[in-house]
């Protein structure tokens, strides 16, 4: 054995181990430099710097994120250290807070912010998701969490709320990268001022107000469709908050329901959002 295949001994290990923490951290110093930059540039050309948030951009780093990711760190701890660079990044671009209702479960809804945000960001509480899309309308570029499936009790279509054509729009939904462990696996929708420029086309999301509501209504929703559904007492009907994936119309849902007895009194898409990034068992990843 020669001096050079001689194994590493436990101080040389160590040193690696700071030679890596320092690089991570130099190229993290170096990432804000270049976000400052770019800051610099957007006022140059006369840009506002407004809401930073790129959910398309996101989603792409995300995926392949997943991808390339191997070895014995846990992709929990890999995703949770990237989301809280593209958050903490974010808002030194553009500050912004988190609004979050957590009439859904608190500890949950708590988990799912610090999760995808960090500290950094400032976290606002709010007891009805109401609350949560006034504040997030009246922001310059405030985020909202909804929970993607409200409690059935609540009764509350908040979705309505994001029908007009300036009202705050569903942008991303959460968790991204979707396993069954995951530590912040709370099912989330993600509001913010409409970013038309920034957005994901891949699942769109309708509000559809329905008359004449039944057990036969619902069971003929097309099985491609992700549905919740709460009671409309001003139609004595039901008010829809549909999400359509890739390939598919929201006319293939409102025929259904005509066909089934219902009627439709209105559709308006409210939002789109990223395909879910599907993590199986055995660590393979891919869109559904």
């Amino acid at each position: 054995m020669t001096q050079n295949d001689a194994p590493l001994s436990l101080a040389d290990l160590r040193a690696e181990i700071d030679r890596i923490d320092e690089a991570m951290h130099r190229l993290l110093m170096e990432r804000s430099e270049i976000i400052d930059r770019l800051v610099q540039v957007k006022r140059n050309a006369g840009a506002e710097v407004g809401s930073a948030f790129r959910p398309a951009r996101e989603a792409d780093m995300m995926r392949r994120l997943v991808e390339r990711h191997h070895g014995l760190l846990p992709l929990d701890t890999v995703e949770s250290i990237w989301r809280v660079i593209i958050a903490t990044f974010t808002f030194v671009q553009a500050p912004y807070a988190v609004h979050a209702d957590l009439s859904v479960g608190e500890p949950a809804m708590r988990d799912s912010a610090r999760f995808h945000f960090g500290f950094t960001v400032p976290f606002v509480p709010h007891m009805g998701a109401r609350g949560v899309i006034d504040a997030v309308a009246g922001s310059k570029g405030d985020l909202g969490l909804l929970a993607a499936a409200p409690s059935p009790s609540a009764g509350d279509p908040w979705w309505t709320a994001l029908e007009g054509k300036g009202a705050p729009k569903i942008i991303a939904r959460l968790p991204f990268v979707e396993r069954a462990d995951h530590p912040a696996g709370l099912p989330v929708f993600v509001v913010s001022h409409p970013i038309d420029d920034a957005a994901v086309r891949e699942v769109r999301v309708y509000s559809l107000r329905v008359t004449g509501w039944s057990a036969a209504a619902g069971r003929a929703i097309p099985a491609f469709a992700e549905v919740v559904v709460a009671p409309d007492e001003a139609l004595d009907g039901a008010a829809l908050l549909v999400c359509l994936p890739p390939g598919h119309a929201v006319e293939e849902v409102t025929a259904a329901l005509v066909e089934a007895g219902a009627g439709i009194r209105a559709a308006a898409e409210v939002g789109s959002h990223a395909a879910i990034h599907k993590v199986g068992e055995d660590g393979a990843a891919g869109r559904p």
